[in-house]
């Protein structure tokens, strides 16, 4: 037993340490880079760092956009692929297995692909440089979809739809009273892996984005763009960007957990 916490507390310092020393330099000078031995506590320019990223860059606006974006993105993911998965799993109509298929296979398409006729659409759309552009693409995956197939076909029983049946629920109502409360655990599960992606993305936003209306990694990568690299400005800014995720996790863990550990139990 005393192996097993050893492992798992050097696990997770070896995880938190990049994080924490990525916070360390961004409140020093960049000379400290060149010291050896390297700096292991934090210093007195933290407050200073972060404010130039605020200076250099529009960060405030970019914090926005991504929060909105990712939590739009998150939201409906959550929703429509907990919507499809009850169809695929509980519901019986034609061609649902090869539309199932067809929606798995496209997984392996790679997104790369469809970046110029998606940008071509958004150019016709006129969403270039909204978050429109984001956000519309991405309210539904087909990760999502499989995700949640799988997990309402072995966690919601048919005999409790069909006791929603039996007292008048429409298949509607069944979604909202019945397959939503069991499919929760997963859904944040979902919720918040789809978060970290949309909020990590760099590449579309880059394309689809003006300069002037940045998300979080499109503003770092501007500030990271100099012709000197300004590594402690880059590391406050990845501090700063980090935070909203830190919180989304501290917030929301400990119900994820708690409700994956209670859709085990009750599985």
């Amino acid at each position: 037993m005393r192996l097993r916490y050893l492992t798992l507390i050097a696990v997770a310092f070896f995880s938190a340490f990049p994080l924490y020393y990525s916070v360390v330099v961004a409140s020093r000078h960049n000379s400290a880079l060149a010291e050896v031995p390297p700096p292991l506590l934090p210093g007195g320019n933290f407050v200073a760092n972060v404010s130039r990223v605020f200076d250099t860059v529009p960060f405030g606006l970019a914090l926005l956009n991504s929060v909105i974006v990712a939590g739009s993105i998150a939201v409906a993911v959550m929703f429509f692929s907990t919507l499809a998965g009850f169809a695929f799993a509980k519901l019986r109509f034609r061609g649902r297995n090869a539309m199932l298929v067809v929606t798995v296979a496209t997984m392996m398409v790679p997104a790369q692909l469809g970046i110029i006729p998606l940008y071509l659409l958004m150019v016709k759309l006129e969403w270039t440089g909204t978050d429109y552009a984001l956000i519309v693409p991405a309210l539904v995956n087909a990760f999502g979809v499989f995700f949640m197939t799988q997990y309402l076909t072995r966690a919601l029983p048919d005999e409790l739809l069909e006791a929603g049946r039996v007292d008048g629920c429409t298949t509607w109502g069944l979604f909202w009273h019945v397959v939503l409360p069991a499919a929760r655990p997963a859904a944040a599960v979902l919720g918040m892996l789809t978060f970290m992606s949309a909020w990590n993305d760099y590449f579309w936003p880059l394309v689809v984005l003006n300069p002037d209306n940045p998300t979080v990694q499109v503003a770092l990568s501007t500030l990271a763009s100099g012709y000197v690299n300004d590594y402690v400005l880059g590391l406050a800014g990845t501090a700063v960007g980090v935070l909203p995720l830190v919180a989304v996790f501290v917030l929301f863990g400990r119900q994820i957990i708690g409700g994956i550990m209670q859709g085990a139990v009750k599985g």
